[in-house]
């Protein structure tokens, strides 16, 4: 049905419009400005005259990032890493909400989980306790250590419990009346009806493994275990003064930390922008649905 809008509305609409299209630049705005910085000549970045276009461009930090194997090494650390925990992690979640999902009549037990879970969800052990912990289980240097601890997060099993709950009772109890047990509910039922939510827990397991560095500072020192992250952080401009060559004055003049810096994020950055929008439309979907219940 067409309906006339009047004066106010239409203006109203333009104004709205404008506004979203500011907040947009803006939001684009410090993204275009780091890439400029990492094309940008140290000099010129540090003198605070780059903003949205590269001045004196140079691959410069860009060839430091790439300069040794162990950034090559690490990148795939990090792939492999956030792949095996985003499978184990979104397996483990759903393990745990399902059973949660279930009125007490059905999984007497329910509220006491809850409890525990909400509790842990706000309270830690602490750095010393899970690092001992750590260290007492032998997996310092190991691999694991990187998927292991936080394996499962609290609020996205409660995201997907949610999920389940607000899903038709009707669709349970049909294939109960058919004979199916918990588990082929489960794999036939509930998971192909909410990809919605698991791609939600799914692209905040990637980006927050993606950006993590913290633990491998804590529990790796082997090189061949150091995600990119970690990686990233340690990568500094380091010049011995005393042994200074032509190379080394041009490097000095075209890589600068701010530069350098600034082609890190742009490096660490381009995976994630492009799995976003892979999974975007599943995004608003799964935490409104999931976040509530009836």
């Amino acid at each position: 049905m067409v309906q006339n809008k009047s004066l106010g509305s239409r203006s109203f609409d333009v104004v709205l419009f404008i506004i979203l299209v500011l907040i947009s630049l803006l939001s684009v705005a410090p993204i275009i400005h780091t890439l400029a910085l990492s094309l940008s000549k140290a000099s010129l970045a540090m003198a605070g005259q780059v903003f949205l276009w590269p001045k004196g461009l140079t691959w410069g930090s860009y060839e430091k990032v790439f300069a040794d194997k162990q950034f090559f090494l690490s990148f795939w650390v990090t792939i492999k890493r956030t792949f095996i925990y985003t499978l184990f992690s979104v397996i483990a979640t759903v393990m745990m909400a399902y059973p949660l999902s279930r009125e007490t009549k059905q999984f007497k037990s329910r509220n006491v989980y809850m409890w525990i879970f909400v509790f842990v969800m706000m309270f830690n052990g602490g750095l010393v306790p899970t690092y001992l912990t750590i260290k007492s289980l032998g997996l310092m240097n190991n691999f694991w250590v990187l998927i292991l601890p936080g394996l499962i997060n609290v609020y996205n099993a409660i995201l997907v419990m949610n999920f389940f709950r607000n899903l038709p009772r009707e669709l349970d109890e049909s294939a109960g009346m058919d004979g199916a047990g918990a588990w082929r509910k489960l794999i036939q039922i509930y998971l192909p009806l909410s990809l919605p939510v698991l791609a939600t827990i799914t692209l905040f397991n990637i980006v927050g493994t993606w950006n993590e560095y913290f633990s491998a500072m804590i529990y790796v020192t082997k090189s061949d275990l150091i995600p990119l992250q970690t990686y990233l952080q340690q990568v500094v401009v380091t010049i011995d003064p005393t042994k200074i060559t032509t190379d080394n004055v041009s490097q000095l003049t075209s890589v600068s930390d701010q530069t350098l810096s600034s082609a890190k994020i742009a490096v660490t950055m381009l995976p994630i922008l492009i799995i976003y929008p892979l999974l975007q439309r599943y995004f608003i979907t799964g935490i409104t649905l999931g976040s509530v219940k009836e």
